[in-house]
């Protein structure tokens, strides 16, 4: 257990309207459903709740910033500071005019996806194969099945650590694969994309695809963070993984998964020591077999357990 910060939290933001909670479990906070206690969990009302979080919140304190939680290992030792959760009110989506469609950083990208389908909007499609949130699809430059986030993005908005609101261009958010050069402090709210005409029954049975493509080759329905591993140049991680001999291995209740082996896959009890050892000698075994260093695409975050 850590050390209540909440009351001080409390006393020094009188007009927080956000929820404060001390030593918080954080496995519900992620789809592996594994990690230690938060020292504080915050839930804020919305942006400008955030804000004023933000601009109380002592500049030592870590923060970390989580949505679905579908990307993310949080170690067993859990997070000392503050983990800020993007909740329902950073969940809406809208659509506007000119083919655009405005979504909270804690929106699902399924929701943002069938929105745009509705509205007969194309090109948005591609967020139905990413199990995640659009905070975390404009960190990391989302893509699947032939899309990416760069490709709709017109305009992100978020607030720094001192509380600052901010705004970036699509060019502004300096996109490569898999990756954006925001400063890593700034706390994504809101992104506005913009689609093409399309017809909505053609859009939404290209999801369908989408749905039924993920549900036969990817462990879906299973305590896993998607892919573990991001693709080297020109390379499909997956490939490396099978070749290298480890599809199946396990170390207790980790699993590297049989139907995807960029896959990592919690079968009920593994500790994030477990699923973070596993990919660890899932890199290993790569690199000794292909002289590939494989990079984790799942984020990997607090402190390990004593």
């Amino acid at each position: 257990m850590f050390a209540d910060l909440t009351p001080a939290l409390k006393a020094a933001m009188p007009e927080l309207r956000g929820k404060l909670e001390a030593n918080a479990p954080t496995a519900p906070l992620s789809w592996f459903r594994t990690g230690g206690p938060a020292q504080v969990l915050f839930t804020p009302a919305d942006a400008d709740d955030l804000a004023y979080f933000l601009q109380h919140l002592d500049r030592g304190i870590p923060v970390l910033v989580v949505g679905l939680g579908s990307n993310l290992l949080i170690r067993d030792g859990g997070w000392e500071g503050v983990i800020i959760r993007l909740g329902k009110g950073f969940a809406e989506v809208s659509v506007e005019p000119g083919l655009r469609v405005r979504a909270g950083a804690g929106a699902p990208d399924v929701k943002v996806a069938r929105a745009a389908a509705e509205a007969g909007i194309a090109g948005l499609s591609f967020l139905r194969g990413i199990p995640g949130a659009i905070g975390g699809a404009l960190r990391m430059n989302g893509g699947a099945y032939g899309g990416e986030t760069k490709d709709v993005l017109v305009e992100a908005k978020g607030i720094t650590r001192t509380g600052e609101a901010v705004s970036f261009t699509n060019a502004q958010m300096g996109f490569t694969y898999r990756h954006s050069n925001v400063p890593d402090d700034v706390i994504f709210t809101e992104a506005l994309f913009e689609g093409r005409p399309g017809n909505p029954e053609e859009i939404l049975a290209e999801m369908n695809a989408i749905t039924e493509a993920r549900s036969s080759t990817q462990p879906v329905n299973t305590r896993t963070g998607g892919s573990t591993f991001k693709n080297p140049p020109a390379k499909k991680a997956w490939e490396l993984v099978d070749a290298a001999g480890c599809r199946g291995l396990r170390i207790g209740d980790a699993q590297v998964s049989e139907m995807h082996c960029n896959f990592l896959i919690n079968h009920g009890s593994a500790t994030a020591a477990e699923i973070e050892g596993l990919g660890e000698e899932v890199r290993r075994r790569v690199r000794e077999m292909s002289g590939v260093e494989l990079e984790w695409e799942i984020k990997r975050v607090g402190r390990v357990q004593a």
